[in-house]
């Protein structure tokens, strides 16, 4: 199954989440990452939603929540066609002999030393969760101690908007 990424605007009103993640929860589909926040406009927010379901699920899970009261649109951001990022902060085993080794690999990735003792590093990587997921394979041979992670958010190419001028 392939991931799909749902972004939807609602109303910034009390219990929009509540509603959302009930209709998940009410036909049993299953949330791979959920990121909420506030637009432009304080009445508006944005979930962005990443499921693994195939096509035909993802437009039956569209269906159900334009159905929503409080669901303004829903743009589905799957593909090429938009710029996916989640944050993660990862702490990293590290000791004199291997630390050059994790200094050059932190830099290949172009993430950021946070904080570093005689025995870990901690790193944050602003990345696609395509790249996350690889720094986290390659840095699991050094010893990952702990892993905090975002959800996705994304947004599409202005190229890709209706009635954007191709350039």
């Amino acid at each position: 199954m392939t991931k799909s990424v749902l972004s939807v605007r609602v109303r910034n009103n009390a219990g929009v989440l509540s509603h959302v993640s009930g209709l998940f929860t009410r036909r049993g589909y299953n949330i791979d990452s959920l990121s909420v926040g506030v637009t432009e406009n304080p009445e508006v927010s944005v979930i962005t939603l990443v499921v693994s379901e195939a096509p035909a699920m993802v437009l039956q899970i569209e269906k159900q929540l334009k159905k929503l009261v409080d669901v303004l649109d829903i743009v589905d951001l799957t593909g090429e066609h938009s710029v996916k990022r989640e944050v993660a902060l990862v702490t990293i085993s590290v000791n004199k002999s291997n630390r050059h080794e994790v200094i050059t690999l932190i830099d290949v990735y172009e993430a950021h030393v946070i904080d570093m003792t005689d025995s870990e590093v901690i790193v944050e990587l602003l990345a696609t969760p395509r790249r996350i997921s690889s720094f986290i394979a390659v840095f699991a041979d050094f010893g990952i101690k702990e892993i905090a992670r975002t959800g996705t958010i994304a947004l599409p190419y202005p190229s890709s908007r209706k009635g954007a001028d191709k350039a």
